[in-house]
């Protein structure tokens, strides 16, 4: 995966000490209630779409953004349906990142679905009872996109 340009910016003052950044994920769903998924270049597994906002960068706009760049499909941001501060992750080269993830549901609105960039090695629609083998992130953030209730949070965190 690419590292954006700013984040490299930072990193050259700050070293490998833990950065909180913002995150989004998109969960895209056509009008046959197929979601879109990309198999990652990294790691050679199926997920979820997302990334990193640029500075100033709107997270729906980041959304719809990365949908495009990773996938050629062109769709909106309908609804947040997650917002989740994730466990601190340790890339290999010793960077620490915190990721405040806010999820998206999204409707395609056009484009094929092919890969459209180097973050993807295949990408398609699938049904929703025809998942290809996902991790739980992923899955829970089509379970919550499928829903009509409110925004997720973790409600634990209010004692």
């Amino acid at each position: 995966m690419s590292t954006p340009e700013f984040i490299r910016t930072i990193r050259a003052s700050a070293g490998h000490q833990l950065l909180w950044l913002p995150g989004v994920t998109a969960i895209v769903f056509d009008d046959e209630g197929r979601v879109l998924l990309g198999r990652r270049s990294d790691t050679g597994q199926w997920a979820v779409i997302g990334g990193i906002p640029e500075p100033g960068e709107q997270p729906a706009v980041c959304a719809v953004r990365e949908v495009f760049e990773e996938t050629a499909v062109r769709c909106v941001a309908e609804q947040v349906v997650l917002v989740q501060a994730l466990e601190p992750v340790t890339y290999d080269n010793g960077d620490v990142c915190q990721y405040m993830d806010i999820t998206f549901r999204c409707r395609a609105v056009g484009g094929e679905a092919r890969v459209n960039d180097d973050e993807s090695l295949e990408v398609g629609w699938f049904a929703v009872d025809a998942l290809p083998d996902l991790n739980e992130f992923g899955l829970f953030r089509i379970k919550q996109a499928m829903t009509e209730g409110p925004t997720w949070f973790d409600p634990t965190t209010f004692g």
